[in-house]
């Protein structure tokens, strides 16, 4: 399987532009012959938003922007991020990424931890997501997460748990503090996460991370790859747009789970009893 990494800089609150950038992009993705093209975090619309969250809003089963990239992932897969609002749940936006193969939606994901401290902002004019689920592709089960997700430990095991062979997340994340290497400190956060899930949930890891500037804000770039090994297969360039490709071996997450079986040996139903008793013992 081929995978392609689309670190762009999207426009903020301009989804025809956005949408522009996609289409290029995605054609530079098919004569590479990449079989599927993963987006940054609203790729479609900016993510410092506030009040134009409303007005980029689309609804993923009926918006004609989305139509267009839907009738594109008959050629090539897609992920996507951008802010959705349905008809049965109105005045309600999410901050979602979607996944598309054959010509369809195959599943939506909404972000569920929304960053709400210092420069995010997100809770106050985000809902949040309530699941995480994988989900099957023709490169067998998959899942999505968005940014913050990421970072929390549970989002990756309920994906681990749920069967998924690759954990994609979408990221719209800054550049904060100085590195002695190249790109930002924080980078290296990010970084670790894929190798430990990589080799500890014995998936592929494929983070899409996004650039440009918006409203001060520097997005990080370092977008990147990791294998059921922990072993990074590439990363794109930091602060720059980029477009990261790499052949995969699907193969290998068999080899890993033979090798170390913690698939086998997890046990989500004692995971399950223990956080009851947790959640059970909290005092309001």
């Amino acid at each position: 399987m081929k995978i392609a990494l689309a670190q762009i800089a999207p426009v903020l609150g301009n989804v025809r532009k956005n949408l522009e950038i996609h289409l290029k992009t995605i054609e530079k993705a098919r004569k590479k012959k990449a079989d599927l093209l993963v987006f940054p975090e609203l790729s479609l619309t900016g993510y410092k938003l506030r009040d134009l969250v409303e007005t980029v809003a689309l609804d993923p089963d009926t918006a004609r922007e989305l139509r267009d990239l839907k009738t594109l992932s008959k050629d090539i897969a897609l992920v996507f991020g951008f802010v959705e609002e349905r008809p049965t749940e109105k005045g309600m936006f999410y901050n979602s990424a979607a996944f598309c193969a054959g010509g369809r939606i195959l599943h939506v994901h909404r972000k569920v931890f929304l960053p709400t401290f210092g420069l995010f902002e997100e809770l106050r004019f985000f809902a949040p997501g309530k699941n995480f689920r994988t989900f099957a592709t023709p490169w067998g089960n998959m899942g999505l997460l968005i940014c913050r997700d990421f970072l929390h430990i549970n989002a990756n095991y309920l994906l681990f748990a749920g069967g998924a062979e690759t954990m994609i997340t979408i990221s719209a994340a800054p550049g904060r503090g100085l590195s002695g290497n190249k790109g930002f400190a924080s980078s290296r956060m990010w970084e670790l996460m894929g190798e430990a899930m990589g080799r500890f949930a014995q998936s592929f890891v494929v983070y899409c991370n996004r650039v440009g500037f918006e409203d001060g804000v520097a997005f990080a770039g370092g977008s990147f790859i990791y294998d059921p090994m922990g072993e990074n297969l590439g990363q794109a360039a930091y602060f720059d747009p980029d477009l990261l490709i790499r052949e995969v071996d699907l193969g290998a997450v068999r080899k890993a789970r033979k090798n170390w079986p913690f698939k086998r040996d997890d046990k989500p139903e004692v995971t399950l009893a223990a956080l009851e008793r947790i959640v059970h013992g909290y005092d309001d």
